[in-house]
């Protein structure tokens, strides 16, 4: 398995107690930025474990920047810049401190950009960890990581926990930074607002399985809400792509996954309106329809 792409997963299977990743297979092309979204506990935090070589999987096949996982982990992780909710820099160390510890370790650490950093996200190299706020800390956090010019970059909830003018925040910095740069990113989060900000491709992951992947306008394109007036009596054509139906009394709503201008004339002046949808909404009815279908 050799393709290209950044981050490599075929059929990747990973069994704990109570909970099991199973048939995992996902892709991640250069220049690419994937949202990958799911509840808490759906195994988004697992499956980056895995890829990054921190655990074993149980079947299937792993290579990240084409190196086989866990076995060439070193040499992979090298281009690879990793932050999450859970990171934690020295509370008694100052961020200047931090940036020659990494910098000591890493030898692409560009200097220049990560001045420009500091400026950009108005943090001072002579604080202490201890002292910054927490939108500050996440800040730090991605700041280390991107001074290392790396080729990956995966996000682990980055932005969970922060009160919402530190997560809107954040994702402006990062959003200016992604302009800069053509780096590929994994950005894992149970937030749909925030991926959708920021991310090209989506992937929905439901209780260990990969529910729909595919580019974001596609997402938000083929989903819609089409409100209806059925007077007693009348019958509604057979549709495709239905998802879900809701009937109250004469007003009956539909959510299909697969919308086009074609189905109107079907439906006649039955319509009253057709609401397009938030990718939050999409997620909640793909992750719904997705248990109601293996049930």
């Amino acid at each position: 398995m050799s393709t290209g792409n950044l981050i490599e997963m075929r059929g990747v299977r990973k069994a704990f107690r109570f909970f099991t990743l199973e048939d995992l297979t996902l892709d991640l092309a250069p220049g690419q930025i994937m949202g990958f979204v799911g509840p808490n506990g759906a195994g988004k935090s697992t499956t980056i474990r895995l890829m990054l070589g921190m655990l074993g999987a149980d079947a299937g096949e792993i290579r990240l920047l084409g190196s086989p996982m866990p076995e060439a982990q070193a040499l992979a992780k090298r281009d690879v810049g990793f932050v999450s909710d859970t990171m934690r820099l020295f509370p008694q160390a100052s961020l200047g401190w931090h940036l020659s510890f990494v910098a000591s370790i890493y030898p692409r650490w560009d200097s220049a950009y990560a001045a420009q950093l500091v400026k950009r996200f108005n943090l001072r190299l002579e604080q202490t960890v201890r002292g910054l706020s927490s939108g500050e800390h996440a800040k730090a956090a991605l700041l280390l990581a991107l001074a290392r010019r790396p080729r990956l970059l995966v996000l682990d909830e980055p932005t969970a926990g922060l009160d919402p003018v530190a997560r809107h925040e954040v994702l402006t910095e990062l959003m200016d930074v992604l302009r800069d740069e053509s780096r590929s990113i994994l950005f894992s989060s149970h937030n749909t607002v925030d991926v959708e900000r920021i991310s090209d491709t989506i992937t929905f992951l439901d209780r260990g399985r990969i529910v729909e992947s595919r580019d974001k306008e596609q997402f938000l394109d083929a989903w819609r809400r089409i409100q209806l007036r059925v007077p007693p009596g009348s019958t509604l054509p057979e549709l495709p792509n239905i998802v879900n139906r809701i009937d109250d009394g004469q007003f009956t709503t539909l959510t299909t996954n697969g919308f086009t201008e074609s189905v109107l004339p079907l439906l006649g002046e039955r319509v009253r309106e057709v609401q397009r949808m938030s990718l939050e909404e999409i997620f909640v009815a793909t992750v719904m329809h997705h248990r109601e279908t293996r049930s």
